[in-house]
């Protein structure tokens, strides 16, 4: 049942951040770099959504509420990633690529992969520290008014 929470709450994560990057595209927003630290937000809400769910099936262990959150981050951000392959491709591939990593943590010609490795990294470690940052704050209230 746990699984299905993560996989629940990561797909979740996916939908709230692809639906957040799309409006961003849409509005032409795509190139502010500083409104794309708004997505750790949605995939906080999904960490603490699994959390959350835990507690109230029983579920209070420190470190398996760790690493239940740093699961759901894990396949939110993996299937993010798979999203933005498919969006780049839509959008014209390497050309449209371009556009976006003059405005990320690049210097000079990159290519999907690189630009996706990063994400990757990024993304592994904003749900580490998410998933650390949120356990610090239920580790600390009684289970009984977590509900």
């Amino acid at each position: 049942m746990k699984n299905q929470v993560e996989i629940k709450n990561g797909i979740l994560i996916f939908v709230g951040i692809g639906i957040f990057f799309l409006l961003m595209d849409l509005f032409g927003l795509a190139d502010k770099n500083y409104l794309r630290i708004l997505n750790a937000f949605i995939v906080l809400f999904g960490i603490w959504k699994t959390v959350k769910s835990n507690y109230a099936n029983g579920t209070t262990g420190y470190l398996e509420n760790l690493i239940s959150c740093f699961k759901t981050g894990i396949i939110g951000v993996v299937l993010g990633i798979i999203g933005l392959i498919v969006f780049v491709y839509i959008k014209g591939g390497e050309s449209y690529l371009a556009t976006l990593a003059d405005t990320f943590f690049f210097t000079g010609k990159t290519n999907l992969v690189k630009y996706c490795a990063v994400l990757l990294f990024e993304g592994v470690a904003s749900s580490l520290i998410g998933s650390f940052a949120i356990m610090q704050y239920w580790k600390d209230v009684p289970a009984v008014s977590k509900h």
